[in-house]
């Protein structure tokens, strides 16, 4: 049966317009964004299939165009309209945490970062530059490496923070892995960078290790 045929208030799109977005299972979100399901599978069955098949939206958002589109039904102009959700998100999330104090709302930075750099098939190095009030200055991907690690300079992150004329930063590296527990490596160059920035008297704020699905904070830890 089509979604067409059920019952109004189990329809997504009705639902969502009478109870919220919030009301609505992960698979009724992602059925409004399909539109339309294919012969003899309705959005909704669809969407239940993508959610079964990637396990969690994050994953799904991850997803490359060849995974994409080995999915029944979906193809590039899909895909497309799904990374543009997702960037659209994320420059949400930028606007957010660039209007407040980066530590009066470490759940948007969290947010943003496990957005921006959470599913990357590499590890990436970002910094959040930050003003004496901590606001964003601007967010830069310093370095990229491999799946496994990254070559981090310091001396290449101060350079960067003395151009922005920053007072402070966050820095942040992603795990391909999935595995957010920062390693001993991750300790030692936190601990040579924080010592690299108080010589010009920056403050590193946090460091963050980043997954699709969770975001560790040194400086929660009592690390900084």
């Amino acid at each position: 049966m089509s979604i067409a045929h059920w019952p109004e208030a189990e329809r997504p799109r009705e639902k969502l317009l009478a109870q919220g977005p919030a009301a609505l299972t992960d698979s009724e979100l992602l059925a409004i964004f399909l539109r339309t399901g294919i012969k003899g599978r309705s959005a909704v069955d669809m969407a239940r299939q993508l959610m079964r098949d990637y396990g969690s939206l994050s994953r799904l958002l991850g997803s490359s165009l060849e995974e994409f589109e080995a999915q029944p039904g979906l193809g590039v102009a899909k895909y497309a309209q799904l990374m543009a959700c997702k960037e659209l998100a994320r420059r949400a999330l930028f606007e957010e945490m660039q209007q407040g104090d980066a530590l009066s709302s470490p759940q948007q930075v969290r947010d943003y970062l496990r957005l921006s750099i959470g599913l990357r098939e590499v590890e990436v190095f970002v910094a959040i530059f930050l003003t004496a009030q901590n606001r964003v200055i601007v967010v830069e991907e310093l370095f990229r490496g491999t799946l496994t690690e990254t070559r981090v300079y310091p001396r290449e992150i101060l350079r960067r923070a003395l151009q922005r004329n920053a007072a402070a930063i966050i820095v942040a590296h992603n795990h391909p892995s999935g595995v957010a527990e920062p390693s001993a490596a991750d300790r030692a160059l936190t601990d040579t960078l924080k010592a690299a920035l108080e010589l010009v008297d920056i403050k590193l704020l946090d460091h963050f290790v980043v997954t699709g699905r969770h975001a560790e904070s040194f400086a929660e830890r009592g690390w900084l």
